[in-house]
């Protein structure tokens, strides 16, 4: 079985449209695993899709059991309700991780398109395409798993990536 510390589970968290993304390091190679978008209707209570992306991240820790997470930090957007709900959203994903003592890692999305596409202000379709490029996929994942997909290529990029084995925090 692979060192877990070289898999990570990345997301990209919304309400409605949370990407996730399993890698693995496999020698030199980052091989996607799983990724797919966790969906949750409008019809829904936002109380339950946080229960829901809760669940779900609980359920991928489960059966890949990665070394770490790593996702999207906080965005600049301009409604602050807008901000509250990312923030809920991505509080449900790291309490998942949190009760599961796996580390939690955060890429600004500034940092995750440089290191992807190699400039900062790239747009979604031209992540995308790098990351089917990179990850060798035969097709174009859907923008927020893309954008989970290259969250989790930022981190293997990172030198705080090395740091993963050191920093395995107690079961609570």
């Amino acid at each position: 079985m692979p060192d877990p510390t070289e898999r990570v589970l990345a997301l990209d968290p919304s309400l409605r449209g949370t990407g996730f993304a399993i890698l693995e390091r496999r020698q030199r190679q980052i091989a996607a695993l799983d990724f797919g978008v966790i969906r949750n209707p409008a019809s829904l209570l936002q109380s339950q899709c946080l229960v829901v992306i809760h669940e779900k991240i609980r359920g991928l820790l489960s059966e890949w059991t990665p070394g770490c997470m790593a996702v999207e930090s906080v965005i600049y957007v301009q409604s602050y309700r807008t901000a509250i709900t990312l923030g809920a959203a991505r509080a449900s994903a790291i309490l998942a991780a949190a009760q599961s003592a796996v580390p939690v890692f955060e890429y600004a999305p500034r940092r995750v398109k440089q290191a992807v596409v190699g400039a900062g202000s790239a747009q979604k379709a031209q992540v995308a395409f790098m990351v089917r490029a990179l990850l060798k996929l035969t097709e174009t994942p859907p923008p927020d798993a893309a954008d989970a997909l290259a969250i989790g290529l930022t981190h293997f990029q990172s030198s705080d990536a090395s740091a993963v084995r050191r920093t395995i925090p107690p079961r609570i």
